[in-house]
C-alpha cells in the first residue's frame, strides 16, 4: 500500500514529536550540540523506524535487517533518540551523550552504539560505504534494503558525485538515498556559499530514480519510499525539502544553527511548545 491510513499518519506524526522532544532533552542535558540538522530529519526517522524498516531492537545485528547509514553523522542525537525510543538501549543512556566513556559519540559509530549500522561523520564517506553495503547485499542474494541520509552541504563533496555516478550505473534497487535539503550548512546558507542547483535533475542525469517531497510530511515521505521500491533496476534518491532546526523555536530560521549553545529554559520552552502542539 503506497498511501498511509489516517491512523498511521497520526501515529507517525506523534512518533516524530516524541523523537523531537527526546532529542531536545538529550541535547539540553549538555547545553550545546548539533541541533539544527538533527531536527530536520525527525519526520524521516519516524517513517523509517516507525513504519518502513525491517528491524529487531533486541537483535541489532540481525542479518535480515534493513540498514540505515546516517552519512551526515553529526545528526546522531536524533538517531540516538529514535533508537532509544525503539528499545535498542535504555533511555537514560541518552544523557551520556558526548561524555567520557559514552556509547553515544558526537558522530554515529557502529562499534559503540547498538542499532548504528555504519560509522560516519567525515562527510561523503557514509555514502560510499552505504553503496558498498547495498552492493554486497545484492551480491549475496539478500533482500535487505539500505537507506542512506545525506546532508545538502555534504553534497558539495566530490566523493558524493563519484558515488552518484556509481550508483546510477549499478542500478541498486535495494537502495534509497535521502538528501536532507534544509538549505543550510555549517557556516551559512547553501546558496550563499556553493549552490547545488537542481538536485533532482542532477541525480536523474546520473541515472537515478529521483523524487522531491516535503521532508516534514510523513505521508509524502512514506509514499515516496514506496515509489522508490517500485522502481526496479534503478537506485533511488528522495530530495527532502526541510527546515533546519524544525520544531525548535529558538533554532528554526536562525542562520548559524548547525551547532548551538542553549539554556535549560530555552529547552524547557521548546518542549512545552511541542507538547502543546506548536511547531515554532
Amino acid at each position: 500500500m503506497n498511501q498511509l491510513q489516517v491512523a498511521d499518519r497520526e501515529r507517525l506524526e506523534a512518533f516524530a514529536r516524541e523523537i523531537r522532544i527526546t532529542t531536545l532533552k538529550e541535547l539540553g542535558h549538555l547545553g550545546f550540540g548539533h541541533l539544527g540538522g538533527a531536527m530536520s530529519i525527525v519526520e524521516l526517522l519516524a517513517v523509517l523506524y516507525g513504519e518502513v524498516m525491517k528491524i529487531d531492537p533486541q537483535n541489532p545485528q540481525w542479518e535480515e535487517r534493513d540498514w540505515l547509514v546516517l552519512s551526515k553523522g553529526h545528526a546522531g542525537p536524533a538517531l540516538y533518540a529514535t533508537l532509544a525510543l525503539k528499545g535498542y538501549f535504555p533511555m537514560e543512556t541518552l544523557f551520556t551523550l558526548n561524555q567520557g566513556g559514552t556509547k553515544l559519540p558526537s558522530h554515529a559509530d557502529r562499534n559503540l552504539t547498538p542499532g548504528v549500522d555504519m560509522t560516519t561523520g567525515s562527510l561523503g564517506q557514509g555514502f560510499s560505504t552505504g553503496l558498498g553495503v547495498a552492493l554486497g547485499h545484492r551480491l549475496d542474494g539478500r533482500d535487505n534494503y539500505v537507506y542512506i541520509i545525506l546532508g545538502d552541504g555534504e553534497c558539495q563533496e566530490g566523493q558524493i558525485w563519484e558515488g552518484v555516478l556509481f550508483g546510477g550505473n549499478a542500478g541498486l534497487d535495494n537502495l534509497v538515498v535521502f538528501v536532507d535539503y534544509n538549505k543550510q550548512q555549517l557556516d551559512g546558507y547553501i546558496d550563499e556559499i556553493n549552490p547545488l542547483g537542481d538536485l533532482r535533475a542532477k541525480w536523474e542525469q546520473f541515472g537515478w530514480h529521483a523524487q522531491e517531497v516535503d521532508g516534514h510530511d510523513v505521508a509524502e515521505i512514506y509514499a515516496a519510499i514506496q515509489a522508490a521500491k517500485a522502481a526496479k533496476g534503478k537506485s533511488s534518491v528522495i530530495i527532502l525539502n526541510t527546515v533546519k532546526g524544525k520544531g525548535c523555536h529558538f533554532a528554526e530560521g536562525v542562520k548559524l544553527n548547525h551547532h548551538m549553545r542553549f539554556t535549560q529554559e530555552q529547552i524547557a520552552e521548546a518542549i512545552e511548545r511541542l507538547e502543546g502542539g506548536r511547531q515554532n
